[in-house]
């Protein structure tokens, strides 16, 4: 008679027999750059989260790469009075955060560096792409995104990161690359990107909630799976090296059906609310916040991806090291 209880009798087997394994290289750090010098801020929705400086990144990054993360996705913290209505700020080699991703290349050859292409943290909109009259311009944005990872991808930075959800995007940001020699440079596309309530904590984070109405008419609806492979159809033929679902946990299914049908890298965004919660839950006493952070990363993982960006992954590279 089959037993299967058999297969968990002690810890001994129960870690032979383990289907899904969690390590420090499936990990990417997000990152919250401020302009300055020796300046941290915690960001108040998402516990343990700091928004640093330069000085600071350079030794968060050190202390992470010493636990075995190598993969950092670092997003601007973008002062009102640097937005405008076309994002100027995204390309000017001058500014802060391109100035800062040289550095960081510089300081560490060896870590993956990922940036941000949208306009939301620089537009005084609020918004991923221009607007007009209410209405987000596609093609117009794509310039603007052109101009962006132009600029980021000439500081030495490993790989783009579009999250702005404008169609064409993936091909356009490839061609700008290899027209001007970037080939080397990978595209992360934020294929299935949800208009999703996951986000509140991000958002206060960076201080880049839209200033009017929603995105929903750029990213996708949350009850829809299949148009997820349309995008990521586009995204592979356009020439993506890496689709990314955003976020993770509520999109598990959209994970499988993508590791499923395509045959490049699958990332998960573990996104600000699904972090937030989780520790929220730890200070009620109402979770173990270290074992519930481990089964969720353990879940991603499970449903097919390869990469997961987490605000977890230091704390979980702590325990994974131990």
């Amino acid at each position: 008679m089959r037993r299967p209880r058999r297969n968990r009798s002690s810890a001994a087997i129960r870690n032979l027999a383990q289907e899904t394994t969690l390590t420090t290289n499936d990990l990417i750090l997000p990152l919250f750059l401020l302009e300055g010098k020796n300046k941290k801020t915690e960001v108040d929705s998402m516990p343990g989260i700091f928004r640093l400086s330069e000085d600071l990144i350079l030794k968060e990054i050190e202390e992470c790469l010493n636990l075995g993360i190598t993969g950092f996705d670092i997003f601007p913290v973008v002062d009102e009075s640097y937005k405008d209505k076309l994002a100027t700020k995204s390309y000017d080699p001058d500014f802060f955060y391109l100035k800062s991703l040289a550095k960081i290349k510089q300081a560490f050859p060896e870590a993956f560096v990922i940036t941000d292409v949208a306009m939301d943290p620089y537009s005084s909109d609020g918004h991923d792409g221009i607007v007009e009259n209410g209405q987000i311009l596609n093609d117009e944005t794509l310039e603007v995104l052109g101009k962006m990872s132009l600029a980021q991808a000439e500081t030495g930075i490993d790989m783009i990161g579009p999250s702005d959800m404008m169609d064409f995007r993936v091909g356009y940001l490839r061609n700008v690359l290899d027209e001007n020699g970037f080939q080397r440079t990978g595209i992360m596309s934020y294929t299935a990107k949800y208009a999703s309530a996951f986000y509140g904590p991000f958002r206060d984070a960076l201080n880049s909630a839209p200033k009017f109405g929603d995105k929903k008419t750029y990213q996708m609806n949350p009850a829809n799976s299949e148009e997820a492979l349309l995008e990521a159809q586009l995204d592979f033929q356009e020439g993506a090296d890496i689709l990314m679902v955003k976020p993770a946990l509520a999109y598990l299914d959209i994970i499988k059906k993508l590791k499923e049908n395509f045959s490049i890298p699958i990332a998960a965004y573990n996104v600000s609310g699904e972090y937030s919660m989780i520790k929220a839950a730890g200070e009620k006493g109402w979770l173990d916040p270290n074992a519930t952070m481990l089964e969720s990363l353990l879940s991603i993982k499970r449903a097919g991806t390869d990469m997961i960006l987490t605000y977890f992954a230091k704390d979980a590279a702590k325990i994974i090291s131990q």
